[in-house]
C-alpha cells in the first residue's frame, strides 16, 4: 500500500495532467482502505473542484478538516471554496490567518485573500493589505495587485503598470487579466481607440483557435427542432419548484437582474452555477442528443436533477424559497432544461447587441471556453444564433418565462421587477430597487457596476466605438429596438 506521501505525489502528477477522474478513482481506493487518509480526501476535493462539482468538493473538504483542522492546504481550499459559496466573511477570516502564518501555502492564501477583498468591494481592506506587504509581494503576481490598488487614486499610473505586466514574458493568464484591466481603465478615461487596440492585441496573443461551428451546431439543431412547433419529448423527470434561471449571453444585464432579485427575502442568488453544463455533459456522455433526449432513462434524469438541486440549494442563501441561477450557458441548453429541470422559471435578458458586443470584446473571458468573444465578427455570429432561438424556444418547450429588455428594466425597474417577481409568485419588496446595497459579493465582470444605483450609464456605450461596427449589425439592432417598450 502506498504511503501518504506517495499518494500525494501520485495525485499531484494526475492533477497536473488533467486526469481528474483518475484522481477520484485513486482516492476512492485509498479511502476504502482507510477513511482517515487525509491526502485522499484532499485529492478528491481538488479533483471535484476541477470538475466544478462544488457540492461534492465541499463535503470532501469537511471530512479533511475534521481529520486535520489546521492542515494548511485544506484551509486554503476551504477559504477559496467559501469565497465561491458566498461566505465572504468566513473566507476572509480563514485566508487572512493562513496568509499570516508561515506555511507553504501562505503566499497562495495571500493572493486568494487579495482577490476576495477586491471582488467583494472591501477596498479599504484591500489597499491596507497591499500596503502592509509581506513575503507574498516578492512573487511576480504581486505587481498586478499593486496596480489594482493604484488604480483607485492614480488610474493613469495603473494603466502604465498593467500594460507593462501585459508586455512582460509572464504567465499567459496574468498577461491577459492585466491587459484587460488596463483596457477597462482606458475606456473609463475616454481613451477609446487605445482601449480597442489593446483589446485586439490581447485577443490575438492569448486566444487560441475556437471551434465556433461546434458551438453553433447545437444551436442550429435546436432551431431545426423548433420548427416542429411543439416539444418533441415529454419531461424525463418530475417538475420541481424553486429554481429561476437566466437564459442570456454575457454582458446583457444579467448581473443587474440577479442583484435586484437577490435582494428579495425569498430569493437567493447562486451565481454562475455550473449545474446545467454538468447535466448537458452527462446527457452527451450517456449517448443522447437533443433529438433523442426523449429516450433518456427517467432514473438517470432524476439523478441529474437531484445533483443540480443539491448544488443550487447549497449555494442559495439560507431560508430562501427560490435559487436564482445566473449561468451563461443555459441559453444553448434549453431542451436539457425542459427535459430534466421541468418547473424551472427562465428569464431571457436582452440588451442592445452593439452594447453587448463591445462590452464583451473589451473584457476578460476564458480564452478557451469563451473564445468566440475574441472578434467582433464571431460576437455578432453568436448573438445572431442566440436570438434565432430566443425567446420563442421557451414558449415551444413549455418553459415558464419572462422576457426582460435591459434598457426597459433600467427605465422602469419597479415595473419590470414586479413582473418578474409575479412570475415567481412573489410580491414586490423595496430592497429590490436598490441592488447597490446588496451585501452579496459579485465575482463577475459587472462587480463594480452593480455597486452603483440603477442608471443608464452603459446604454449606448457602443457609440464610443462606432468605428468598430458596420452595416452587418443593423438588422440585429433593429430587431432589438422592436422589442423595447416605448
Amino acid at each position: 500500500m502506498a504511503t501518504s506521501q506517495q499518494l500525494a505525489q501520485q495525485i499531484e502528477r494526475l492533477l497536473a495532467s488533467g486526469a481528474n477522474n483518475q484522481v477520484l478513482g485513486l482516492c476512492d481506493t485509498a479511502i476504502a482502505t482507510s477513511k482517515r487518509e487525509i491526502e485522499a480526501w484532499l485529492g478528491r476535493a481538488r479533483a471535484n473542484l476541477a470538475l466544478a462539482r462544488v457540492c461534492i468538493a465541499d463535503e470532501d473538504l469537511d471530512m479533511a478538516l475534521r481529520l486535520a483542522p489546521v492542515h494548511a492546504q485544506a484551509n486554503l481550499l476551504r477559504g477559496q471554496l467559501d469565497q465561491r459559496l458566498g461566505n465572504i466573511d468566513k473566507a476572509v477570516d480563514r485566508l487572512r490567518k493562513l496568509a499570516l502564518a508561515k506555511t507553504a501555502y501562505s503566499i497562495e492564501a495571500s493572493f486568494a485573500l487579495a482577490e476576495t477583498l477586491f471582488y467583494s468591494h472591501r477596498l479599504d481592506e484591500f489597499q491596507q493589505f497591499i500596503a502592509h506587504g509581506g513575503a507574498w509581494t516578492a512573487d511576480p503576481r504581486a505587481a498586478f495587485f499593486r496596480a489594482r490598488a493604484r488604480a483607485r487614486l492614480d488610474p493613469a499610473g495603473a494603466i502604465d503598470d498593467l500594460l507593462e505586466i501585459n508586455r512582460q514574458d509572464s504567465g499567459t493568464v496574468l498577461k491577459r487579466i492585466a491587459g484587460f484591466d488596463a483596457v477597462q481603465l482606458l475606456d473609463k478615461a475616454g481613451r477609446y481607440r487605445e482601449a480597442f487596440d489593446v483589446a485586439i492585441k490581447i485577443h490575438n496573443e492569448s486566444t487560441p483557435a475556437f471551434d465556433l461551428e461546434g458551438l453553433l451546431r447545437g444551436v442550429r439543431q435546436q432551431a431545426d427542432l423548433l420548427k416542429k412547433g411543439a416539444p418533441w419529448f415529454t419531461p424525463r423527470a418530475d417538475a420541481h419548484k424553486g429554481v429561476a434561471m437566466v437564459v442570456a449571453l454575457p454582458r446583457s444585464g444579467t448581473t443587474l437582474l440577479e442583484q435586484m432579485l437577490d435582494a428579495h427575502s425569498h430569493i437567493g442568488a447562486i451565481g454562475e452555477y455550473d449545474g446545467v453544463q454538468h447535466i448537458a455533459d452527462g446527457v452527451i456522455s450517456a449517448g443522447f442528443t437533443m433529438q433523442s433526449i426523449g429516450m433518456l432513462p427517467r432514473e438517470l434524469a432524476k439523478a441529474m436533477q437531484l445533483e443540480y438541486l443539491n448544488g443550487a440549494n447549497k449555494f442559495k442563501r439560507a431560508g430562501t424559497e427560490w435559487a436564482f441561477d445566473k449561468n451563461l450557458r443555459a441559453w444553448s441548453r434549453l431542451p436539457v432544461i425542459a427535459a430534466i429541470l421541468p418547473g424551472t422559471v427562465c428569464f431571457h435578458v436582452a440588451r442592445d447587441p452593439r452594447d453587448m458586443a463591445i462590452s464583451t470584446f473589451l473584457s476578460f473571458f476564458h480564452p478557451i471556453s469563451d473564445g468566440w468573444t475574441s472578434s467582433m465578427q464571431s460576437l455578432r455570429t453568436v448573438i445572431e444564433a442566440e436570438r434565432s432561438i430566443l425567446p420563442q424556444a421557451l414558449s415551444v418547450l413549455g418553459i415558464a418565462h419572462e422576457q426582460v429588455v435591459y434598457e426597459d428594466l433600467v427605465a422602469d425597474p419597479a415595473g419590470h421587477a414586479s413582473r418578474c417577481l409575479e412570475r415567481l409568485g412573489l410580491q414586490m419588496e423595496p430592497g429590490v430597487l436598490s441592488p447597490e446595497r446588496n451585501a452579496r459579493a459579485v465575482f463577475t465582470l459587472s462587480h463594480a457596476q452593480v455597486k452603483q444605483p440603477i442608471n443608464r450609464g452603459s446604454i449606448g456605450r457602443w457609440k464610443n466605438y462606432e468605428f468598430a461596427f458596420d452595416d452587418s449589425w443593423s438588422a440585429l439592432a433593429a430587431a432589438h429596438d422592436a422589442r423595447r417598450t416605448r
